[in-house]
């Protein structure tokens, strides 16, 4: 796909402070139904109410998703992807530059295949790096505040600290 015909499938979704009260009560009654009702396979039904079909778990997730993110204000954005990309559009998605994604591909941080001259990574598999990655740097941010704990660092008010240790 072309990127002109990647941004013609692209949609945002703007929050509307009209619709806003409606996606907050939509979100109340889903948060509530999961918790008070058991589970109930969710459909979607048309417009006019004649016709409905089952939708998957995973497609109804998304939906809470994005009701989330608009109750909150934020715009939504749906851009179907390709389940294999090509090393630009990996690294597009992943936020880094070609020649990074390339030495991670190199490094056997992320498989690829290689069915002609050039490289191809399953959208799932770079998924699955993105999230190791996340987990990884949590892990290190929970560290690095157990240690800033440990040595006391948050029971010191800033300026005191910047004075105890030759700050200006």
């Amino acid at each position: 796909m072309t990127a002109a015909a990647r941004v013609m499938d692209e949609q945002t979704i703007l929050p509307d402070a009209a619709t806003k009260a409606e996606v907050v009560d939509l979100l109340k009654v889903l948060r509530d139904r999961g918790h008070d009702v058991a589970p109930a396979r969710a459909r979607l039904v048309s417009a006019d109410g004649s016709s409905s079909v089952p939708l998957p778990d995973s497609l109804h997730d998304i939906l809470v998703k994005a009701l989330e993110a608009l109750a909150g204000g934020y715009a939504v954005t749906i851009a179907p992807q390709h389940t294999t990309l090509t090393t630009q559009q990996a690294a597009d998605l992943l936020g880094v530059s070609r020649p990074t994604l390339t030495k991670l591909l190199d490094d056997n941080k992320i498989p690829y295949e290689r069915p002609n001259s050039h490289r191809r990574i399953k959208l799932a598999d770079l998924l699955a790096y993105q999230q190791q990655r996340r987990q990884e740097r949590r892990g290190l941010l929970r560290r690095m505040t157990t240690e800033g704990i440990a040595m006391g660092l948050y029971d010191v008010p800033a300026a005191q600290q910047e004075d105890d240790h030759g700050g200006s």
